[in-house]
C-alpha cells in the first residue's frame, strides 16, 4: 500500500515554476520565452524573432565593483536585453537590488573607446511571490523614466516589469497577455496549468515543457534539492524568529531581528546558487559583501 502510494505520488508530482530551478529550466524552451516576453512588450510573438540566453553574470569594470549575477538573461535580435528574476521570498532591499541589476546590465555591453549610441534598451523583469506594492491592489506594472510633471516619458531605453503573483485578482473572462503568463506561473496544482495552456498555445507549450520537466528523475532530484534548502532554512529561521522575539520583546529590537532573519535566507539562498554557477568563495563573500567565514560556514566548507 506504501509503495502505491508513493507511485501515485510520483505520477501526479508537478513543479511550481515560482521555485527558480523550475523557472530557469522553463527558460530554456525558446518558445516559451517568445510566449512570455511578446506578453510583456505586448506584441504578437511573430515579431521576435530571436530570444537567445547569454552569459548571467555581469562583468566587473574595476577590481572592487560588485558582480551582478542574474537568473535568466535574454538577447533579442535587435539587442534589447531583458533580466526575468524569480523572487519567492520577501526581499527587504528588492527595489535597490533590482536597480541595481538593471543599471548593471544597460552599461555591461559597452567597451572602451564605443560612443553611448551603442548602448541598448534593457528591460528587467520581477516576477515576485509577495507584495511589493502595499499600497495598491495592481499586479502588474511597468515602469520608466519619465518627466514626473507631465508623465511624459523621456526614454525607454531603461524600463522595470513588476509582476507580484500575490496579488492576481479572481480570474476573469477574456483575459490575455502577461495577466495569463502570471497565472500560469503562480499555479498551485496541475489543473491551474493545464487550465491556463487551454488560453494561449505558448502557454501550452510551458506546460509541456513543465510536464516533461516533471517527470525526469534527475531533474525533479534537482528541484526537490532547491526546495528542500528553502523548506529548511524556513524552518530554521522561523526557529531563530521564535528565539529572537522573546529576545526583541525583552531588548525592544524586534525589527531588526525581523530584518536580520530575512536577510540571512537571502544571502544563504545566494550563496548556494553562486556555487552552482562556480564562483570561488571568495568571490561569493564579495558578491554578497558578506566575511568570508560566513560563506564558507554556509557552504560547509573549513
Amino acid at each position: 500500500m506504501k509503495k502505491t502510494k508513493e507511485l501515485k505520488e510520483k505520477e501526479n508530482f508537478i513543479m511550481f515554476p515560482t521555485v527558480d530551478f523550475c523557472f530557469k529550466e522553463l527558460m530554456q524552451n525558446e518558445n516559451v520565452r517568445k510566449g512570455i516576453i511578446a506578453a510583456l512588450l505586448n506584441v504578437s510573438p511573430d515579431e521576435i524573432e530571436s530570444t537567445i540566453l547569454i552569459q548571467t553574470i555581469l562583468r566587473k569594470e574595476y577590481e572592487d565593483d560588485k558582480y551582478g549575477i542574474l537568473d535568466v538573461r535574454v538577447k533579442l535580435k535587435n539587442g534589447t536585453q531583458i533580466d526575468f528574476e524569480m523572487q519567492v521570498a520577501a526581499y527587504e532591499y528588492w527595489d535597490k537590488r533590482s536597480i541595481f541589476y538593471l543599471s548593471k546590465m544597460y552599461t555591461d555591453p559597452i567597451k572602451e573607446g564605443e560612443g553611448y549610441d551603442t548602448l541598448k534598451k534593457c528591460i528587467h523583469v520581477s516576477i515576485l511571490n509577495s507584495v511589493h506594492f502595499p499600497e495598491d491592489d495592481v499586479c502588474y506594472r511597468r515602469i520608466a523614466f519619465c518627466d514626473t510633471e507631465t508623465g511624459k516619458e523621456y526614454s525607454d531605453l531603461m524600463e522595470m516589469h513588476m509582476l507580484e503573483l500575490a496579488k492576481l485578482p479572481p480570474e476573469a473572462q477574456n483575459e490575455e497577455g502577461i495577466i495569463l503568463w502570471m497565472r500560469f506561473l503562480g499555479g498551485r496544482c496541475e489543473e491551474d496549468f493545464r487550465h491556463m495552456a487551454e488560453k494561449d498555445k505558448y502557454i501550452e507549450e510551458a506546460y509541456d515543457t513543465l510536464k516533461k520537466l516533471s517527470a525526469d528523475e534527475e531533474k525533479r532530484l534537482e528541484y526537490e534539492a532547491r526546495q528542500k534548502v528553502i523548506r529548511d532554512h524556513n524552518s530554521f529561521m522561523k526557529s531563530a524568529e521564535k528565539r529572537g522575539l522573546q529576545q526583541g520583546i525583552e531588548k525592544g529590537i524586534q525589527k531588526g531581528i525581523q530584518q536580520g532573519i530575512q536577510q540571512g535566507i537571502q544571502y544563504t539562498l545566494k550563496a548556494l546558487e553562486l556555487k552552482k554557477q562556480n564562483l570561488s568563495a571568495e568571490q561569493i563573500a564579495e558578491e554578497l559583501q558578506i566575511s568570508l567565514n560566513d560563506v564558507k560556514m554556509i557552504l560547509g566548507e573549513k
